[in-house]
């Protein structure tokens, strides 16, 4: 009976049930297991480094703290570093580009170098002058000249640095006529005639004034045309380097101004002056008045006579 189909196939699934039944503890063990013992191994490890770690040399432990990590100093130390001549430099290439003449034509830059040259001349020969003056007024000769050559020679310098500003003045001036009648910039009709007329208006007179008067009023005429130029470059009435052309001449015409009026101070009323323009027109003046009060003495004079002879 035991032995039938039917018994068989109730044994059979009785015996599956129960060993699934006992194997699924065992594998929901080893999964834990397996989770676990890395966590245990951790823990097992961890005391045996900190073991490892009271048991070194406090030299070996404290090594780490005793070392100097030297890359943030070196940073920190390019950082602090400062180019002391960056200022410097920036200066220096500035007063190069104030300087720069690059875009002058060479014709003008060697004609207007030359044309300042009488200017400084004139002027060194004044100091000079002024000083063998003082020298021999003090020690009775000068070094090279004489107190009354060097007297002579200075009367002569002096009025001719005037008239040659004067004439540069008037130079300058002119230039804008050229530019208008050119077409530079367009044409601005009785606005750029004007530079051109004022300029020669203000120089000339300055030959009638004193020589210290004239060199300021010429001094001044000088600035005064120079902004006028600059100006006038800024705005396309004249060419882009006629500007930074204008600022290097004025200002060797400037310095030769002020190095002559130092000069002349220097002297004082040592010199005796030697009349001016304005001063023989005085003298031609007063003579003609002279003459004519002379003349007129003398007509009364022979009026009386003719009476009294008459009489």
């Amino acid at each position: 009976m035991l032995r039938s189909g039917a018994t068989r196939s109730v044994l059979r699934s009785l015996i599956s049930t129960s060993s699934s039944i006992s194997r699924t503890p065992i594998r929901s063990t080893f999964s834990k297991a397996q989770l676990i013992s890395p966590l245990n191994s951790v823990n097992v490890k961890r005391p045996q480094l900190l073991s490892l770690i009271a048991y070194r040399p406090i030299s070996v432990s404290v090594q780490r703290y005793t070392t100097i990590d030297k890359k943030p100093e070196e940073l920190a130390n390019q950082e602090q570093d400062v180019d002391m001549l960056k200022g410097v430099r920036s200066d220096v290439k500035t007063i190069k580009e104030t300087f720069d003449l690059g875009q002058v034509p060479r014709e003008a830059y060697y004609i207007g170098l030359a044309g300042v040259l009488p200017y400084l001349g004139t002027s060194l020969s004044t100091v000079y002058l002024a000083w063998d003056i003082n020298h021999a007024a003090a020690t009775g000769y000068g070094l090279f000249l004489s107190g009354k050559n060097a007297e002579l020679l200075l009367n002569f310098i002096e009025p001719l640095q005037v008239g040659y500003g004067a004439v540069i003045l008037s130079f300058l001036g002119a230039i804008h006529w050229g530019l208008e009648w050119a077409g530079h910039g367009g044409y601005h009709h009785y606005r750029r005639y004007a530079i051109g007329v004022v300029a020669p208006a203000v120089a000339w007179p300055t030959i009638l004034l004193p020589v210290e008067h004239a060199l300021i009023v010429q001094f001044l005429a000088f600035t005064f045309l120079y902004f006028t130029d600059a100006r006038a470059a800024s705005r396309g009435w004249a060419p882009a380097w006629y500007g930074t052309y204008r600022f290097v001449l004025t200002f060797v015409v400037g310095a030769s101004i002020v190095i002559s009026l130092i000069g002349r101070s220097q002297i004082g009323d040592q010199v005796s002056r030697i009349p001016g323009t304005a001063d023989r027109l005085k003298q031609l003046r007063d003579a003609d008045w002279h003459d004519l009060e002379k003349e007129e003495l003398e007509r009364k004079a022979k009026i009386a006579a003719e009476s009294e002879a008459e009489e």
